[in-house]
């Protein structure tokens, strides 16, 4: 009996040595070769920001290029079928903002995808929400991005508040004169 143990532990030991030694081997072999491949790969990296230095001198500035902050938010409000789109521009009446645009939605859920798009369209052109308010209830929800204040609403909500009336510096003007 004892005999026979014998053989079979120095058998495993022996299965072991051979199996413990072989990824040993090609671990060193795998290790050349990627340290062969990476100051290749890295080389031509280390010359392109250089070379876009240059030509970006050249070239006009990013912001011309950006669509403006309004078109991106009437995309977005296009997009999500907003009812009843009104861009005003209020520099002549606040300095809070430049532009407000108010919008419609068909239901408390359509408000708050609207008003969702606006800000994730609004965060891939590079300016994020510095606010939204009104999310929990979905009747009105105010996405502001600075320059451009957002107002999506529910068409009852819209009525009574009648923001159009407050901000338009048309209608302010007519009544003045």
């Amino acid at each position: 009996m004892t005999a026979s143990k014998t053989p079979k532990k120095s058998a495993a030991k022996a299965a072991r040595k051979t199996t413990a030694t072989k990824p040993a081997a090609t671990k060193p072999a795998a290790r050349k070769s990627a340290a062969k491949k990476l100051p290749a790969r890295s080389a031509p990296a280390a010359r392109a920001p250089a070379a876009k230095k240059s030509a970006g001198r050249k070239t006009p500035p990013k912001k011309t290029a950006k669509p403006a902050l309004v078109d991106v938010v009437t995309a977005a409000l296009e997009d999500m079928k907003a009812q009843n789109v009104t861009v005003l521009d209020v520099r002549g009446v606040t300095d809070v903002a430049d532009t407000i645009v108010i919008a419609s939605g068909t239901s408390d859920r359509h408000v708050k995808s609207i008003a969702g798009r606006v800000a994730d369209r609004a965060r891939e052109a590079g300016q994020r929400a510095l606010g939204v308010e009104g999310e929990r209830d979905g009747e009105w929800v105010l996405v502001d991005l600075q320059d451009v204040i957002v107002h999506v609403m529910l068409p009852r909500v819209r009525e009574f508040y009648a923001l159009e009336k407050l901000w338009d510096v048309r209608s302010s003007e007519r009544g003045a004169g």
